[in-house]
């Protein structure tokens, strides 16, 4: 079949006359009906189908991530529990070291000697309201004491050397005298001293 002897001028395009034409003519109508089908299927459902697929693939590529992180999270549960345990046990001595409700007036009592122990004056030992955290309770302390420097060095050495945990906050030191600032000259501390009481009656147990 020869293409270029057609002339498609002399051709009907009536399709209700398509009997007439002739076989070549058929053939590539049949042809161009059959790839615009085919173009149109595509366009229609294929294309679709791509969009799926694409969608499918980066949710496969998610699914993959979860399972390694997940299989990780696996592999490294036994040293989790034992970090666990071990924070457990940090945590459960911690709380050993809060006073218990009876013992914080005798608490008290040893913050203020500690500090005369020291050569310390005492211009303030005021207790403040408790603060509420989640497991346990914040005991403030507002002081002001006078000393020198060396003396004010072993009241805050002694309080971190009591047996109940006690943290010193806010500090501020200046001369009591500013007529006379010198090495052995009297200072004025002000310091919040915090200690801490567990929430309940009972300490926790380590499992």
């Amino acid at each position: 079949m020869n293409l270029n002897e057609i002339d498609l001028a002399d051709i009907d395009w009536d399709f209700n006359a398509a009997w007439s034409w002739s076989a070549p003519v058929r053939a590539v109508v049949i042809l161009v009906s059959c790839l615009v089908l085919i173009g149109v299927g595509v366009y229609y459902d294929t294309l679709d189908q791509f969009a799926a697929l694409e969608v499918a693939e980066k949710k496969e590529a998610e699914l993959k991530t979860i399972f390694e992180l997940k299989l990780n999270q696996a592999a490294n549960l036994p040293a989790y529990q034992e970090q666990l345990k071990q924070i457990k046990l940090k945590l459960n001595d911690i709380i050993k070291q809060m006073p218990m409700e009876e013992e914080i007036a005798g608490l008290l009592i040893d913050i203020s000697q500690t500090g005369i122990a020291s050569g310390l004056e005492f211009k303030l030992f005021k207790p403040a309201p408790p603060v509420v955290k989640d497991f346990y309770s914040e005991l403030p302390i507002n002081i002001e004491v006078l000393g020198k420097y060396d003396e004010l060095s072993f009241f805050l050495s002694g309080l971190a050397s009591l047996p109940r945990i006690v943290t010193v906050h806010d500090l501020t030191i200046v001369p009591a005298d500013k007529t006379k600032i010198g090495k052995q000259s009297v200072m004025l501390m002000a310091v919040t001293v915090k200690t801490y009481r567990e929430n309940g009656t009972t300490q926790h147990e380590t499992k």
